[in-house]
């Protein structure tokens, strides 16, 4: 459909060229117009493919299609009817153009975002000193009875990423006190 919008659209196009100008020039001079807009448009699909937005392709393809149309309803004579079929090509390319894009981004869904490295049922560490316990499931079992937490953290089996389920585990903050604030300290020390 953008073909024969292009092939409807050249000969306005070209009657828009400065007459003066060669006759080599005066055939290529449509390509002014249709070339940033084919260009966009492959860029368009490619993003549509990819999942990804192409806001700077789109509006290139939407200016240049305005440029066709409006140069095209320029040489068109001035009668409403005649303005509406020279504008209709590249209105029509434009629309089907969008179609197609939408036909692509709804036929490939967006990805969801997925965590970087696959983990089991989330572990927690015992804050007693013992063996991690796991958030889910059945009851408080150990998720692997021989480790403990350790300060530095640990492979998984595989040697991948770090085992997130075995941190150092931490004593809670104690608050400071206010500033200007008394001490008070147990009889003892």
């Amino acid at each position: 459909m953008s073909l024969f919008s292009g092939v409807a659209a050249y000969e306005p196009l070209r009657l828009t060229a400065d007459p003066r100008s060669s006759p080599g020039v005066l055939a290529w001079w449509p390509l002014l117009v249709y070339g940033p807009w084919l260009v966009a448009s492959l860029s368009v699909l490619r993003a549509a493919l990819h999942r990804r937005r192409a806001v700077h392709s789109w509006a290139v393809v939407l200016l240049f299609s305005h440029i066709a149309m409006v140069l095209c309803v320029m040489q068109a004579p001035r009668t409403l009817t005649d303005a509406a079929a020279a504008a209709l090509p590249g209105l029509a390319s434009l629309i089907c153009f969008q179609q197609v894009v939408r036909q692509i981004t709804l036929s490939r869904p967006p990805r969801r975002a997925e965590p970087r490295h696959r983990q089991g049922p989330e572990s927690r560490p015992d804050t007693t000193g013992g063996a991690a316990t796991r958030v889910r499931g059945s009851g408080t079992a150990p998720a692997h009875p021989s480790r403990t937490p350790t300060s530095a953290p640990e492979r998984d089996a595989r040697g991948g990423a770090p085992n997130r389920a075995f941190r150092e585990v931490r004593p809670p903050r104690q608050a400071a006190p206010a500033p200007g604030a008394a001490v008070r300290r147990s009889p003892g020390r």
